[in-house]
């Protein structure tokens, strides 16, 4: 059998970002290693979004940790799309630090916003307890992309099927998240289903569009 050739591109960066994404993790866990493992265990225990949330900070130590975390993975992930479906015109560094930043401006952004109309509108605990629970779920969501981004860049091929599959899953995670999430606050979205819908369209699903924007363009 002939041996096949495999050309391995230079990518010591982005060992050092995968690197970052696990110190991220271990600061975290030696910092906070009860909220820690009660995070890990989110998928079957509601006791990390029950009891955490109610301090209604969206902005913990933690959180704050494990979001520079899920920016960093979401990024790695959209790199590796982008790369597959677009040629690239500058560095890959280069690249990647521009998919980064527009992924953490997008969700400071947007989070700001959800801050500003919880303050109008004076609901800012039931704001801060949303953005702790979307906060929490994401950043779980971004430890299975982080596995899967590990694979395609030092295992498998990325192929478009391999992407699609990474993608729909992460997406499909994501509504499942979003629908649990207004499901326990079925009362308070019941009330207002006129703003909800508002919402929706403008804080996301318009704002994913513009992200996408921003790092094809």
């Amino acid at each position: 059998m002939q041996a096949i050739e495999r050309i391995h591109e230079y990518q010591d960066w982005i060992t050092l970002v995968f690197l970052a994404c696990f110190i991220l993790l271990a600061v975290a866990k030696l910092l906070f290693p009860q909220r820690f493992a009660e995070f890990i265990s989110l998928l079957n225990s509601g006791k990390f979004i029950a009891f955490k949330g109610k301090e209604n900070k969206a902005f913990h130590g933690f959180n704050i940790l494990l979001l520079c975390f899920q920016a960093l993975a979401v990024s790695i992930f959209l790199f590796i799309v982008y790369r597959y479906y677009f040629e690239l015109r500058q560095p890959a560094l280069i690249v990647f630090i521009r998919i980064f930043t527009a992924y953490i401006c997008f969700i400071l952004i947007k989070a700001g916003i959800e801050k500003i109309i919880g303050n109008i509108f004076e609901i800012d605990e039931k704001i801060d307890y949303y953005l702790f629970q979307k906060f929490s779920y994401r950043n779980f969501i971004s430890i299975f992309l982080l596995t899967a981004s590990l694979f395609l860049i030092y295992s498998l091929n990325p192929t478009a099927l391999l992407i699609g599959l990474t993608g729909g899953i992460t997406l499909t995670a994501n509504s499942i998240a979003l629908f649990i999430i207004y499901r326990r606050n079925q009362s308070v979205l019941s009330a207002n289903w006129f703003y909800f819908i508002l919402y929706l369209c403008a804080l996301e699903i318009a704002p994913y569009i513009i992200l996408y924007k921003l790092i094809t363009i």
